[in-house]
């Protein structure tokens, strides 16, 4: 079964890359044409998204800069030692939210220092995998589309990343210990 995930995973894109454009010329549909229009259009929408991307990343920037990261940490870590959670993930759990990148350097920081087989290690592995970058989302995609009321979106996407957060904690303490 591994060997055949394995095959699969191998081929799948680049058969991918072959097959769509044969298909589209199959169905007569002028290729070059229609990537190079599809290029257009994404040149287009990455420049009406630069102002939400900036702002963004200056608020990004000054929630982590003022310390108010910090301070919940601070708060959440009473709790969270006692049920025994690594504290070491919680910047975790506020960062992968926000920030994909930051999140991903984090992840990085705590394998680095704590090994890719520590539970610590695990843990921010699986959360990595396991929640997304909810603003970053919202303020790119909404933003693309012109959508300015995105408060539901908002609140599903931070209770999903809990969610993820939390169910990464009981998957790790049930599969690793």
């Amino acid at each position: 079964m591994y060997a055949l995930v394995s095959l699969i995973s191998a081929w799948a894109i680049p058969i991918m890359i072959v097959f769509i454009p044969l298909y589209a010329a199959y169905r007569k549909v002028p290729v070059y044409e229609s990537f190079v229009e599809g290029a257009k259009d994404g040149f287009d929408t990455a420049i009406k998204i630069i102002p939400h991307l900036v702002g963004m990343m200056v608020a990004i920037s000054v929630f982590r800069a003022s310390g108010a990261m910090d301070m919940m940490i601070g708060w959440m870590r009473p709790f969270f030692e006692s049920i025994g959670v690594p504290t070491e993930v919680l910047p975790l759990a506020i960062l992968r939210p926000i920030t994909g990148a930051g999140s991903l350097a984090f992840t990085t920081d705590l394998i680095e220092q704590f090994g890719p087989d520590s539970m610590i290690g695990r843990i921010a592995s699986t959360v990595q995998g396991s929640t997304d970058t909810t603003l970053y989302v919202i303020t790119v995609y909404f933003g693309a589309i012109g959508i300015r009321k995105a408060g539901y979106a908002l609140k599903v996407g931070l209770i999903s990343d809990a969610v993820g957060f939390i169910a990464s904690l009981v998957i790790c303490y049930f599969v690793f210990s």
